[in-house]
């Protein structure tokens, strides 16, 4: 199914997407949840980012391609860093263009959504802490991360990572088509099986070391392909069997 979260006249909900129409949640959908029966136009609510995570723990470097198209070898072992929560946005909201930058990239990724709290996990559990999937752009100041050693600046931005436009929770992530498009021309095309680190390896890499709280995304690594964004672009990400996430660069005001 499809876990959208959304707002409707001041109110913040979360529903199962049922074609054109959103089936509300009671509650949040970790966990068993019930449906509420209440269903609403999609076209009459926004949609917001699908989850509020306590961390973005992103994943640098897992493609051969995109890695050697900055000059990067694939690492040895995967390069994990965060984004902060504040980073988030939703499909539809604007990416803030950073004032200390002036080459920022588009980054299109898979993003794993966890669903349980979760540590140490064994390989043959790994399914079980995931909620599901959805479409992410850790949007990337790429001469702030050439010239700082740390990616904190370049990667953790306010808007510098756009989620959504929903959650599924019935997709195989092992083959998918990742693309994105700027103003409708497309810049990447790759597929989750390049990976060269797949989901169930990242999980099991990460919570060696922390623990994954419900709602939490892992980034999985962009294809080849990134490139430049500038005020005024739509950049849109696209991912087999989720849908398309799509966001307007914007001057800061």
């Amino acid at each position: 199914m499809r876990i959208a979260r959304f707002s409707i006249d001041g109110n913040v909900a979360y529903g199962v997407v049922e074609g054109e129409t959103l089936d509300i949640i009671k509650g949040i959908p970790y966990g068993d949840f019930e449906r509420s029966g209440t269903k609403i136009p999609l076209d009459k609510v926004r949609l917001l980012s699908p989850v509020l995570p306590n961390k973005i723990v992103a994943i640098g470097r897992n493609y051969a391609e995109h890695a050697a198209e900055l000059g990067n070898e694939v690492p040895e072992v995967p390069v994990a860093f965060f984004k902060p929560s504040t980073a988030v946005v939703g499909p539809g909201d604007p990416i803030v263009y950073p004032s200390f930058s002036s080459e920022v990239h588009h980054e299109a990724e898979l993003a794993v959504v966890i669903g349980r709290m979760c540590r140490e996990v064994p390989r043959e559990r790994v399914k079980d802490v995931i909620l599901g999937y959805t479409c992410a752009n850790d949007v990337t100041a790429r001469d702030v991360q050439r010239r700082e050693a740390q990616w904190a600046r370049a990667k953790g931005f306010d808007t510098s990572c756009p989620l959504g436009p929903w959650v599924e929770t019935d997709l195989d992530p092992r083959d998918l088509a990742v693309m994105c498009t700027v103003n409708g021309e497309q810049r990447q095309l790759g597929r989750t099986g390049e990976m060269v680190r797949t989901v169930e390896d990242l999980i099991v890499h990460i919570t060696e070391a922390m623990t994954l709280l419900p709602g939490d995304v892992i980034l999985t690594g962009t294809p080849a392909g990134v490139g430049p964004l500038s005020v005024g672009d739509e950049v849109a990400v696209t991912i087999e069997g989720i849908g398309t996430l799509t966001n307007k660069v914007i001057k800061r005001g």
